[in-house]
C-alpha cells in the first residue's frame, strides 16, 4: 500500500531533520567556543544533510501523489490535505503525527539557523571592526615569539548563549 511507503518516506525525512538539527547545534557549538578551524567541516555537513533532505522531499512528493490519487485528493495535495482526505482508519492519525513532528522540526531548525546566522554576523562585524581599526595584533606571534594584546579579533568567538 502506498500509504505505507509515504509513511516510510516521512520517517526518513524526520530522521534527516533530526540530523540537521544536530548538525546545526554542532555548528553553533563551534561558533560559540571559537573552534573556527572546524567550522568549514560543520558547514559542509549541514549542506550534505540538506542535499539528502531535498532528495527525501522529492521521494515524499512522489509517494504523496500516489496516495492522493488513491484517496481522491488533488495530485499535488499537501500532507495536511491528505490528513483531511484520509479514509477511515489509522492513516489520518499517522499522517497528522508526521505533520506535527515535521512542523516542530521546522521551527527548531529555523531557530537554530537564525541564531547561527546571528553569531556569524557578529563574528564578521568584529573582524571588520578590527580591520578598520588598523590593528595588526591578531593573536599571532611577533619576532620575539610573543603574542600581542587581546584585540577584538581575538575575542570574535567568545560569545555566550
Amino acid at each position: 500500500m502506498s500509504a505505507n511507503e509515504l509513511s516510510a518516506c516521512l520517517w526518513r525525512e524526520r530522521e534527516l531533520l533530526d540530523l540537521l538539527a544536530f548538525k546545526l547545534e554542532e555548528e553553533q557549538f563551534l561558533l560559540t567556543t571559537g573552534k573556527s578551524r572546524w567550522l568549514q567541516y560543520a558547514t559542509r555537513e549541514v549542506e550534505q544533510v540538506m542535499e539528502r533532505l531535498r532528495a527525501a522531499g522529492l521521494a515524499r512528493s512522489v509517494e504523496a501523489a500516489v496516495v492522493a490519487e488513491e484517496w481522491g485528493a488533488p495530485q499535488n495535495a499537501t500532507l495536511r490535505e491528505l490528513v483531511d482526505t484520509a479514509p477511515d482508519g489509522p492513516w489520518a492519525d499517522i499522517f497528522s503525527a508526521h505533520l506535527n513532528a515535521l512542523t516542530e522540526y521546522t521551527e527548531q531548525i529555523r531557530d537554530l539557523r537564525d541564531l547561527n546566522e546571528h553569531y556569524l554576523r557578529t563574528a564578521l562585524r568584529f573582524i571588520q571592526e578590527a580591520q578598520a581599526d588598523g590593528g595588526t595584533e591578531s593573536g599571532t606571534y611577533d619576532a620575539n615569539g610573543e603574542s600581542g594584546n587581546a584585540t577584538p579579533s581575538a575575542q570574535i568567538f567568545d560569545l555566550k548563549l
